[in-house]
């Protein structure tokens, strides 16, 4: 499959909508353990909002089979992914170990990646600034297209916004979850249609369809 441009590589050309059928989730390091005692009430609510509304996209790539890789970084101490998310998509979507923060720098996770024949990578999870930047970096950096799901990725302390800053700055697509989902659907027989089949998705949290 041809690389699809780097950031840089694009200049002004608009990018076209984002296609089911050409789209991985990779769901990065969401793991209550990081939130649940560390943080301020107002940064765990932020968080928690996120990963419900990155539960849901979940939900929604598994229901239109969109495939799935999960990350989880020092599961030892850290704990394991999301149990609203891991419920869903779990046997189907593999969970990795994450050595590095990048998941581009993990030989295994790549391999799974590659596996799915897609080349449009959209990543949600923790840390925007940190172990999201470094993997889109590093998707960009191996040819693929990469979506932020900007309202599904979340990092405490004040680094959220200067984290999807310089992620527009390094020129990666900022979406967020209803952009994604109506790309993916594309015409209104099939929403209705998604909703009539799925009506455990039809009100996701913090937005309408």
């Amino acid at each position: 499959l041809p690389a699809w441009p780097s950031p840089r590589q694009r200049g002004r050309f608009v990018m076209p909508l984002v296609a089911r059928d050409d789209s991985l989730l990779a769901i990065i390091d969401l793991q209550p353990r990081f939130w649940a005692e560390r943080l301020d009430a107002e940064d765990k609510r932020c968080a928690e909002d996120a990963a419900r509304r990155a539960a849901w996209l979940a939900a929604a790539a598994h229901a239109l089979g969109i495939p799935a890789v999960i990350t989880e970084e020092d599961p030892e101490i850290n704990g394991p992914t999301d149990e609203a998310v891991l419920a869903l998509l779990r046997p189907g979507a593999p969970v990795f170990t994450k050595t590095v923060f990048g998941l581009a720098d993990c030989p295994e996770i790549m391999a799974a990646v590659r596996s799915t024949g897609r080349r449009t990578a959209l990543l949600a999870g923790f840390e925007t600034d940190v172990c999201v930047t470094h993997s889109a970096v590093g998707l960009g950096e191996a040819g693929y297209r990469v979506v932020i799901v900007e309202d599904a990725v979340y990092s405490p302390f004040g680094a959220h916004l200067p984290g999807i800053a310089r992620l527009r700055d390094l020129g990666f697509e900022l979406m967020r979850c209803k952009s994604v989902y109506y790309d993916w659907i594309r015409t209104l027989p099939a929403a209705r249609a998604f909703q009539e089949h799925h009506p455990e998705l039809a009100d996701p949290p913090g937005f309408s369809l």
